[in-house]
């Protein structure tokens, strides 16, 4: 009986205690309502936001269900076409157009030109010919799917296996087990057996320069096996130290005493060149158009020294035309040079630069790299190619476990032998392919193009447009007419043809990448929708949170008076 006198008065003490609290919070409640509710009419009594202030009236119904609807309709247009104002100035914040003025040649480098002979090797009369190579290789894969060579020199052997990584390879099959697996230096053997220089390339004219050609070309490894650039970057300025080119291409170059590579480097394609370079710069620019400021080339190939079983049956000269910060792709890019031909190349040049602005933007948004913003592991200076050359070669050691000679690579990365020939080869197709895939894929999301090489473009890029001419260069009747009977007795078998180069005008137009839309056009852009359809500004942003706050601090506390707290 006490435990349940003691609960009774328990409970009843309780509910004492809670009536008491309800009765002491209502007035509290009660003035926190009022005061917001007095909050509400007084601002929609003086805000400047257009169809407030009839929601503070005691209006009809009617009237009020009206410009509910009215004012749910302007936010509702107002956030659809702020989100279109958004999603450009997301998307697509560069935009790429005309320069204000046009810009001199004079301004930009010449081309760098790599010329590739489609002669890979002098074909000597003794010996094995790549021919009778060819031949025996078809043979045993039918046979034996082994080439196991006998009766040649050891120099024999190593050039044909070095060619078979420059010459058509059709004829190695998957699978195929090829000669030895034992590495050969493929760069000294490439220096043996190309065919001399000064005979293929006749004469060259440049400014003041006419006669030989050997002080303007420097010697190039490229997929294609050797060939000879002019006015490109040494390869000290465009490899990392740890390179075998850089140590190999490098300094060979500098030992040529070439008349262009003595001056020092005082340009850049993001910056150009510097205001105290001249005419003698590094890399070579020209005065104007046409071809009396351009470069004349005269190119000599041999009947005797042809092998079509090596190339195929188009003979001639491959003729790559880059920026001179690029590394070389011939088998890419390029314009053949047919013999007994004479070929007018005018270029067009077509450079895009970029405003100071875009770089507060990340790369993927712009859709191009700044300078240094993209670090490549094998070369100073970043371009699209040299991007997708080192992706490529990456892609080939890890499927392969060897990169091809040609390839960029430091000192301990290993070489395909020829039993990997099918492999690297392959690795290109599966480059692209995957970039395909994963492109198509990125194209759906928000931005484009971006892929496991990320070799996003340059956002300074210089690409030479090129026009191309060419008529009958008949050496024989020329010949004749001079009655020169002596220049067979020298050159037996000659076939010469000439190639001109040169800029087709004097200025041209570049392009420019600049903000489309920035946050200043953003917040422009905003306001104007928000004053057309509400008559909202930024002071009436300030105006709202005044009322929510300051205003309804002071209604409360003078509705509450100086002895109730208000909370």
């Amino acid at each position: 009986m006490n435990n349940m006198n003691l609960s009774c008065n328990k409970m009843d003490s309780d509910f004492k205690g809670k009536r008491n609290n309800l009765i002491r919070n209502t007035p509290q409640r009660k003035t926190l309502v009022k005061g917001i509710k007095e909050m509400f009419f007084e601002y929609c009594s003086n805000t400047s936001i257009h169809g407030i202030q009839y929601f503070g009236q005691h209006r009809p119904w009617m009237e009020n269900i009206f410009w509910l609807c009215v004012f749910l309709a302007s936010i509702y247009c107002c956030s659809n076409l702020i989100l279109s104002v958004y999603i450009k100035w997301n998307e697509t914040p560069v935009i790429v157009s005309f320069s204000e003025k046009s810009t001199p040649v004079w301004s930009i480098p010449f081309p760098a030109i790599t010329i590739c002979s489609e002669t890979k090797r002098v074909l000597k009369t003794e010996g094995v010919t790549y021919a009778q190579f060819t031949k025996d290789l078809q043979n045993h894969i039918k046979m034996r799917r082994r080439f196991e060579p006998k009766n040649i020199s050891d120099i024999e052997l190593e050039e044909f296996r070095t060619l078979l990584h420059i010459c058509n390879t059709q004829l190695i099959e998957r699978g195929t087990r090829i000669l030895s697996t034992d590495l050969i230096d493929y760069f000294s053997v490439l220096n043996k057996m190309t065919p001399e220089f000064s005979r293929y390339f006749f004469y060259c004219k440049w400014f003041s320069h006419f006669g030989e050609c050997d002080e303007l070309f420097t010697r190039t490894y490229t997929e294609e096996g050797i060939c000879y650039t002019f006015n490109g970057l040494n390869a000290t300025d465009i490899y990392r130290e740890n390179t075998v080119q850089y140590q190999r291409m490098g300094f060979q170059n500098f030992s040529k005493h070439n008349i262009i590579l003595k001056r020092p480097l005082k340009w850049s394609l993001q910056d150009g060149y510097t205001p105290d370079s001249g005419i003698k710069s590094y890399p070579a620019r020209v005065l104007g158009a046409g071809a009396r400021a351009g470069l004349f080339i005269a190119l000599q190939s041999f009947r005797q020294e042809v092998d079509y079983v090596c190339r195929g049956p188009i003979q001639g000269f491959k003729v790559s035309l880059h920026s001179p910060d690029d590394v070389p792709l011939v088998s890419n890019q390029f314009v053949r040079i047919p013999m007994s031909k004479e070929v007018l190349i005018a270029v067009k040049p077509n450079m895009i630069t970029t405003s100071s602005g875009i770089a507060d933007y990340p790369p993927q948004r712009r859709q191009c790299f700044l300078k240094n913003e993209r670090t490549l592991k094998f070369f100073k200076v970043y371009t699209q190619n040299n991007c997708a050359l080192e992706c490529l070669t990456n892609l080939t050691l890890a499927k392969c476990g060897c990169v091809k000679f040609s390839m960029p690579r430091t000192l301990d990365m290993p070489v395909c032998g020829e039993n990997k020939i099918f492999c690297y080869d392959k690795a290109e197709d599966i480059l692209l392919l995957r970039e395909f895939r994963q492109g198509l894929k990125e194209s759906r999301l928000e931005y484009l193009g971006t892929t496991e090489c990320n070799c996003l473009p340059a956002c300074t890029s210089l690409i030479y447009n090129t026009e191309i001419s060419q008529g009958n260069f008949d050496l024989d009747e020329m010949l004749k007419a001079a009655n020169d009977t002596s220049f067979y007795e020298e050159f037996p078998g000659s076939q010469m043809s000439r190639l001109s180069i040169y800029f087709k005008e004097r200025q041209f137009i570049t392009s420019k990448r600049s903000e489309l839309y920035g946050r200043t056009d953003f917040l422009a852009n905003c306001g104007g929708i928000f004053g057309l359809f509400m008559g909202f500004s930024m002071l009436s942003l300030v105006e709202l949170f005044y009322h929510i706050s300051l205003r309804l601090w002071n209604n409360l506390h003078r509705l509450a008076g100086p002895q109730t707290p208000i909370l």
